[in-house]
């Protein structure tokens, strides 16, 4: 006796998307059980095998019935379209055999033979709207009350799922979608695509795009699927496109990537990713730089980004009815995230008392033991700078305290850092007003991987700047130009020297184009040495190979 059952999912109706699998099965079997308009549309596999059809609300017989069959040495199908285990049988018949006390290893044996559900074979269809996160929700309260329903639709909508509607509306349901639409349209815009796909693949095949506000204005059936899109899908012609994620990380209009493929799941490429955090032990939240300086983003940590966003969206709110409101009062900064006086965040600046100048003023030293108060902490670096950090709900104001003491004051991290001599305190300062020049044009500039810039007020360059990843020696009005110096590690070297006697007024600009085309074209974390080595040429300067060092035994003779 065979005893057994096929609950086979045959797609979408037509021929070219039943798998090889659900034909076998079909053909193998004794018995097709299956709705009326299930088993029309297998007709063409059928030869001799015994036919049970039964309508539509008829599925408990028909699992029943396929048991039955089953138990009496039969090989049975049962057939659905799309995917048997999704809204179909391969559940009801295995519900139907534990009740009777039924165990896998005991017969009939039972296998579900998988097909293509009508969300995949309708999203193939209005081009790809399923590519990023998504859920299935039937809307039918036949089986499910409508309050689960309700709470489904809440939680989805609000996650921002994508979401394809089953069995959205029949003859005697016709609100639940009408209510589906007023829960969807609490949490997404009006605009949102929405596809309407009637009998995927099959003769009667319909396909409508609109979007969530227009959505009811179509016909809707029991054979439609309605696939609602999330907040990043978009209409591009006629497809509906919902993207994974991938312009975040790669260059979609380029060949050669910024990142490389062992780059691309670094933290710090990742700074929204669940193990960033878990790196920094805190919540991270990407603000536009307190400084005021274009294009530079500085991470805040340890502010709770729902109360921020919360904070946001009332002021918002208050703005709209008196333009003079704010939501915490004189403490709010509009725009920063930071409303509440209990919510600070971590402000971490690099700062210095000039350029040329190394020396300290008293009331520089009061004004900062102030801002760091008990809690504060500044940090000595080899840029020549004091990191300051300090925790505060000012930081705009702090920043502007800082420069009114007379500080420079510029962004940490992946940034230009220009450290320049003391000039033989003033001696030689003739370099001095380009040095200023440079540094007021792109010191603190976002670079990916920290650049320094070093610079010699003469010819002696005792200070050492040519160890540096770009290094300028500045001797009676013009310039040498050195590229490419490592400073650490057991390869360090200085940078060669690929220019001498650059005009200094030119000097500035050539820096800031090389600056600028490493800022651009250089991969993520990629130093600047080994960019120069990479490309071979920048700003017309050409990357010179130095030659192998010899090998040395080393004084123990080993």
């Amino acid at each position: 006796m065979a005893q057994k059952i096929f609950i086979v999912g045959f797609g979408p109706g037509h021929r070219e998307h039943i798998t090889e699998r659900a034909r076998q099965a079909i053909v193998e079997s004794e018995v097709i059980l299956g709705y009326n308009t299930y088993v029309d549309l297998v007709k063409e596999l059928l030869t001799d095998q015994v036919i049970v059809r039964t309508g539509m609300t008829e599925e408990v017989s028909r699992a029943q019935k396929a048991v039955e069959l089953a138990r009496g040495g039969q090989t049975v199908a049962v057939v659905s379209s799309g995917d048997a285990g999704v809204y179909g049988m391969a559940g009801l018949i295995y519900e139907v055999l534990v009740e009777q006390g039924w165990h896998p290893s005991e017969p009939p044996e039972v296998e579900v033979v998988p097909g293509i559900s009508a969300i995949n074979s309708c999203a193939s269809l209005l081009g790809a709207p399923i590519m990023h996160d998504a859920c299935t929700i039937s809307l039918s309260d036949h089986l499910t009350p409508w309050e689960v329903i309700e709470r489904r639709l809440e939680a989805a909508a609000s996650a921002d799922f994508v979401i394809a509607l089953y069995n959205p509306k029949s003859g005697r349901r016709t609100r639940q979608i009408a209510e589906a639409q007023r829960i969807l349209l609490k949490h997404r815009s009006p605009e949102t695509p929405v596809g309407l796909v009637k009998s995927a693949y099959r003769d009667r095949q319909t396909v409508v795009r609109t979007d969530l506000a227009h959505m009811l204005d179509y016909e809707i059936g029991m054979l439609t699927t309605v696939i609602v899109g999330n907040s990043a899908t978009f209409m591009h012609d006629d497809l509906m496109i919902t993207p994974r994620g991938y312009q975040r990380k790669y260059q979609l209009d380029t060949v050669e990537q910024a990142l490389r493929p062992g780059e691309r799941l670094h933290v710090e490429n990742e700074p929204w990713s669940l193990r960033a955090e878990e790196t920094t032990g805190t919540p991270m939240r990407w603000t536009n730089d307190p400084l005021g300086q274009a294009g530079v983003q500085v991470r805040e940590v340890g502010a709770s980004s729902a109360r921020d966003l919360a904070e946001e969206a009332l002021t918002c709110i208050l703005a709209a009815q008196d333009p003079d409101a704010t939501a915490t009062g004189p403490e709010f900064e509009p725009g920063s995230g930071m409303g509440a006086v209990d919510s600070p965040t971590l402000l971490e600046v690099a700062l210095s008392p000039g350029v040329a100048n190394k020396k300290f003023t008293p009331a520089q030293l009061a004004g900062l033991t102030e801002i760091i108060g008990e809690t504060g902490e500044l940090e000595y670096t080899t840029a020549h700078q004091l990191v300051l950090r300090v925790l505060t709900t000012k930081s705009k104001q702090l920043v502007e305290q800082l420069r009114q003491l007379g500080f420079w004051v510029f962004p940490v991290g992946n940034v230009v850092k220009i450290k320049a001599c003391d000039f033989c305190d003033g001696d030689k300062g003739d370099g001095v007003p380009f040095a200023e020049e440079l540094t007021a044009r792109i010191g603190g500039l976002p670079v990916p991987k920290e650049l320094c810039i070093g610079y010699n007020g003469c010819a002696m360059s005792c200070y050492g700047a040519v160890h540096e990843d770009i290094a300028l020696v500045f001797r009676k009005g013009k310039v040498d130009l050195f590229l490419g110096g490592k400073t650490t590690g057991r390869n360090a070297q200085p940078a060669p020297r690929v220019a001498q006697g650059i005009p200094a007024k030119e000097v500035v600009d050539l820096v800031e184009q090389i600056v600028r085309n490493y800022q651009r074209d250089a991969f993520p974390d990629e130093r600047f040495h080994k960019y120069f080595k990479r490309v071979g040429s920048v700003a017309g300067f050409t990357y010179q190979e130095t030659a192998p060092l010899p090998a040395a035994d080393a004084v123990c003779g080993v």
